[in-house]
């Protein structure tokens, strides 16, 4: 391929050494069928003007980018999987296939991939990926981006033509390769593994290498372990406020599926709230409710504090521990600005944003109004009023329990009243992508491969993605 200006390989995940890491061949599959590209996001990395089939060759048969990694690398890591530790984990389905710059911002981006075949972390497993699990995941990162919530992102989706045997959905079932660009693939269970093996040398450059390309803010903030700590404790706490402000459940909130730039990704069993419920949860397997809606904030900040412990062979816990102390402060800091940013408001003052996103919660965890549905319809605040005397939920609006909330919203300036305009605040109802949508898109595809609704549904999310997310 022609090396555009806007490709800037980098790397530098190599540079760790083979302790990190094992060189892996990437699957052979019969079938290359692109079901979806990302053009928005290639451009931005350089690669928006590869052709169909070197689309094909980079990105089915993983050939190597210029300038960038000759081989995949599966990385290696450990973690606690629903508070238990696994020291059998590591890329087991995929592997880092390349790095390289962002062309508009300059960060560092990770492009992995879920899919694409077997590595000595499989486990006995197949390596593969179905394909309605690469549908999914293309949406839930798709509208993840539209919440305003920091996520990977989907750039590209094979199908690859190999029946597939899962036995929590009908088999076979058609198989596909997921190719997603990250900020980092650096885990909590990567600290973790470095940790348990008492690797402590390594541990160490780990630590200097985040540092160094992913966390600016700890550059220069005293002793290495204590800032990053504190900077991975406040991004993750960051995270937690955007999926509560999204409606958005992650399902399994293991310490191997959160890095150290406090972006999400790895969508399995996920699910988008349909109404305010803490007790909500995505995963089947969640017997005991451990990563419900409700309980994210908790998690993470437990999954914060066993990357202290991770890190404590650097130094001590004690030392560290007052970096875990920023995680409550950021989190309630956090909170209000995500909110706020789903409405469509300017902020006013700490207590004033705090008040509302209180009366916010308590309001609809006594009602059955759509999350998404609420936030359509006051979108702007005042600026909506009409629009929500309208809405199907308008009777529960004209309550007088809701006069206080009302209140609120409407002290509080629309940050953006010209988006009001624009087609989507015309429509009858908000875009969701709850569970059954999802099964209800992938329906025509399993029957009769109609990729129309995926495809509608993408543009839908792009829409309320211009409309609604702000700057």
């Amino acid at each position: 391929m022609p090396i555009a200006p806007d490709y800037r390989p980098a790397p530098v995940h190599a540079a760790l050494g083979d302790a990190f890491y094992d060189v892996v061949a990437p699957a052979r599959f019969p079938e290359h069928r692109l079901r979806f590209r990302n053009q928005e996001a290639a451009s931005r990395i350089g690669l928006g003007g590869l052709t169909d089939a070197e689309w094909e060759a980079h990105f089915a048969r993983f050939e190597p980018l210029p300038e960038n990694l000759p081989r995949p690398l599966a990385l290696r890591y450990h973690g606690h999987q629903f508070r238990s530790y696994n020291p059998q984990l590591g890329d087991g389905r995929g592997f880092l296939f390349a790095q390289l710059h962002d062309a508009v911002d300059g960060r560092l981006l990770d492009l992995g991939t879920k899919g694409s075949g077997q590595t000595p972390w499989s486990r006995g497993g197949d390596g593969r990926l179905t394909l309605k699990g690469g549908v999914r995941e293309v949406l839930a990162t798709a509208m993840l981006e539209a919440c305003g919530v920091p996520t990977s992102r989907s750039l590209s989706l094979f199908e690859t033509g190999e029946p597939l045997w899962r036995g929590d959905e009908p088999s076979p079932t058609r198989s596909s390769v997921l190719v997603r660009l990250s900020h980092s693939h650096v885990r909590f269970g990567t600290f973790q593994r470095l940790a348990y093996e008492g690797e402590v040398a390594n541990l160490g450059r780990l630590v200097e290498h985040c540092i160094a390309y992913y966390l600016p803010e700890a550059r220069g903030a005293g002793d290495a372990p204590f800032a990053l700590l504190r900077a991975v404790t406040i991004r993750s706490a960051r995270l937690a406020a955007a999926w509560m402000a999204a409606g958005f459940v992650h399902g399994v909130l293991n310490t191997d599926n959160m890095n150290v730039t406090g972006e999400s990704f790895d969508y399995g069993p996920y699910r988008f709230l349909p109404h305010c419920d803490p007790t909500f949860t995505a995963a089947y397997f969640d017997e005991t409710g451990l990563y419900a809606y409700g309980r994210q904030p908790a998690v993470v900040q437990w999954n914060c504090e066993r990357l202290a412990d991770a890190l404590a062979p650097l130094g001590t816990r004690a030392q560290l521990a007052p970096a875990l102390g920023a995680y409550a402060p950021a989190f309630r800091e956090a909170l209000p600005a995500a909110l706020l940013a789903r409405l469509g408001l300017c902020a006013r003052n700490a207590d004033d944003d705090a008040l509302l996103v209180e009366s916010l919660f308590a309001w609809l965890g006594t009602r059955r109004v759509g999350w998404d549905r609420f936030f359509f319809d006051w979108w702007g605040g005042a600026a909506s009023a009409p629009r929500a005397a309208a809405s199907p939920a308008a009777d529960a609006y004209a309550e007088p329990a809701f006069a206080p909330l009302r209140a609120r919203l409407e002290a509080h300036a629309p940050a953006a009243p010209a988006r009001l305009a624009l087609p989507y605040f015309r429509a009858a109802a908000p875009c969701t992508l709850l569970v059954d949508e999802i099964e209800a898109l992938w329906a025509p595809i399993a029957a009769v491969d109609d990729w129309g609704g995926f495809h509608a549904k993408l543009d839908a999310i792009a829409a309320r993605r211009e409309a609604t997310t702000l700057d």
